[in-house]
């Protein structure tokens, strides 16, 4: 299988490249920042120089070309209102486009959990990037894509053990990134689980099994 990661660098794409590879999968990681090029390496993808702001659809769909699956991971990471619109929002629809153009059809995203930091002071901020992931959560769904949407609880980066809880509803909690890598592994090896969306936390079940629950 040849994956599309948008996102290859970050915390759950570097495991996820690993993951992947490992099985003997080819994976090409698009970046926007050269020194994430050997951050990719290391765990064994290709990198590929790509910008979600920047690049017109038609540049997008180029990269991906050839690929079986795009994964989506890709995230303002707080660094301000209008990048998480261009990125999380605008960049995940931009995306969705060229991935339909390439004639990529399995698409996986990864989403926000509804409940996460609920109760906290509110954060405009915040409050912003969670109303922009709903909606780029209704524009993957409303597309034609073989598309899954996942949403992980609090991420955290304590080593993984491949147990997760996943379900279409569940309780809320934390789930390490190297559980989420181990998920989508297993839903992009599992193409009969499609146009579903997934909450997933740390939890007893092996990744695959709860992947199969799907079908």
């Amino acid at each position: 299988m040849r994956v599309f990661q948008i996102g290859a660098a970050g915390g759950v794409g570097r495991p996820l490249t690993r993951i992947l590879t490992a099985r003997g999968d080819r994976v090409s990681g698009m970046h926007r920042d050269p020194q994430q090029a050997h951050a990719i390496i290391d765990e064994g993808g290709t990198p590929i120089g790509g910008d979600l702001i920047d690049d017109r659809v038609e540049e997008l769909a180029a990269k991906m070309a050839g690929h079986d699956a795009v994964v989506f991971s890709a995230g303002a990471h707080g660094t301000g209102i209008e990048q998480t619109t261009l990125i999380d929002g605008a960049g995940l629809e931009k995306a969705a486009r060229a991935a339909r153009q390439a004639g990529v059809r399995r698409f996986v995203l990864v989403s926000a959990f509804p409940d996460a930091s609920r109760g906290q002071v509110p954060n405009p901020g915040f409050e912003h990037y969670m109303s922009v992931k709903k909606a780029a959560d209704v524009y993957l769904s409303r597309t034609d894509l073989d598309w899954v949407i996942v949403r992980p609880g609090t991420l955290r980066n304590e080593p993984g053990d491949g147990l997760v809880t996943a379900g279409l509803a569940i309780d809320y909690g934390d789930v390490r990134r190297e559980n989420v890598a181990a998920f989508i592994d297993a839903i992009l090896h599992c193409p009969e689980v499609n146009r579903v969306i997934i909450e997933v936390t740390d939890g007893t079940m092996p990744a695959a099994k709860a992947v199969e629950q799907f079908l």
